[in-house]
């Protein structure tokens, strides 16, 4: 049997199998609001036969976007837009869908990447004041972000959770905060980008802070049948920079305040980063974290061929594995994956004349 398509349990939710979807940037919203693009792409994945999708990245305030085309969550247009594309794609293909809340803090105001990927200054039609943790810029001749006072880091904080809110009137089946890649509370753990001297900069446990308060607040605000998990960079890459030892304690803290499962990726905060890639290079962070909590532990990076997943799973390395270019590449993945694996897939009505004749029995209807 397969290990990779036995269920896995969030907190109080089975995934079918452990497979995700990671969350992928469009920039194809329009002020924050979910487009055509956003219908077709979901719904496109959504058909994959993964366990869980995780809809991109999804602002929680204006200016806490990356670009001026991201998609958003902090105003009722922007509910109602992502509503008919959520209301659409459960009709037709009932998969667990969660959804990941996020600011950029510094990394906001940019061009989209096929545009080169610029920091925009604030004079910019498409720009706006970016905020940070610090006046440091992510890039030398970038804007400086603002450094944010106690009042902004309330408001952004309660954001979070008014986002979540709304998430969970959309029907999301679970949520992930963004505290990866280099965004706003990742600038606020790394060192690299928080110097601050109050209480949330410093000491690691004051770095820590604000990624503590806000998955608390939003913990605090959601049901209880509702899971609550998060993605990490575990390392910046960078000497002297928020790396594995200093993960290995949030995670454990996270842990303790009943986090649903922790999602582990890695870089995205300094330019200077050097990562050796190859595949799965980021795996052996997230079997070393699994082994210090109790919760579940998601893998990403590099995890392209079904055996490779296969074998995380079975070695105990990770509890799932996710997906993001190499499922743009191939959106039927899973199908795939559980055809040389002599596993089961769930498939829509219309797709399954397709069922190869290699493979039958591979299909499951709902």
């Amino acid at each position: 049997m397969s290990h990779l398509f036995t269920p896995l349990a969030l907190g109080p939710l089975t995934l079918p199998n452990r497979i995700v979807v990671a969350p992928m940037c469009q920039y194809s919203a329009t002020d924050g609001c979910a487009s055509d693009w956003h219908l077709i792409h979901l719904g496109h994945l959504a058909l994959s036969g993964a366990g869980a999708l995780i809809i991109e990245a999804t602002a929680v305030e204006a200016r806490g976007r990356i670009t001026w085309a991201d998609l958003g969550l902090y105003s009722d247009a922007n509910e109602a837009a992502l509503s008919r594309v959520v209301q659409s794609v459960r009709r037709y293909a009932p998969i667990t869908l969660g959804i990941q809340l996020a600011h950029a803090g510094r990394k906001a105001s940019t061009t989209r990447p096929w545009e080169g990927g610029n920091a925009l200054p604030a004079t910019d039609p498409h720009g706006w004041q970016t905020v940070g943790a610090s006046p440091v810029s992510f890039r030398a001749g970038d804007p400086a972000p603002r450094a944010m006072s106690t009042h902004d880091i309330e408001r952004t904080r309660q954001a979070f959770v008014d986002t979540a809110l709304r998430a969970h009137r959309l029907g999301m089946d679970f949520i992930e905060l963004h505290a990866a890649h280099g965004y706003l509370l990742h600038q606020f753990l790394s060192p690299l980008a928080n110097r601050r001297e109050d209480d949330y900069g410093g000491s690691l446990q004051n770095r820590m802070r604000l990624t503590l308060e806000v998955f608390r607040a939003v913990r605090a605000a959601l049901p209880d049948t509702v899971p609550v998990g998060i993605r990490l960079s575990a390392s910046d890459w960078v000497d002297g920079g928020w790396d594995l030892a200093q993960s290995i304690e949030l995670a454990r803290a996270l842990d303790g305040d009943g986090c649903s499962y922790i999602h582990v990726s890695s870089g995205g905060l300094d330019p200077a980063q050097k990562i050796g890639v190859s595949p799965g290079y980021q795996v052996p962070f997230a079997e070393v974290i699994r082994a210090r909590v109790s919760m579940p532990v998601i893998a990403v990076g590099l995890i392209t061929e079904p055996g490779q997943a296969e074998a995380i799973i079975a070695e105990g390395r990770a509890d799932a594995v996710a997906l993001a270019r190499g499922m743009l590449y191939d959106p039927r993945w899973p199908w795939h994956a559980a055809a040389k694996l002599g596993a089961h897939v769930h498939a829509p009505s219309q797709y399954l004349r397709s069922e190869p004749h290699a493979a039958k029995g591979l299909f499951l209807t709902r």
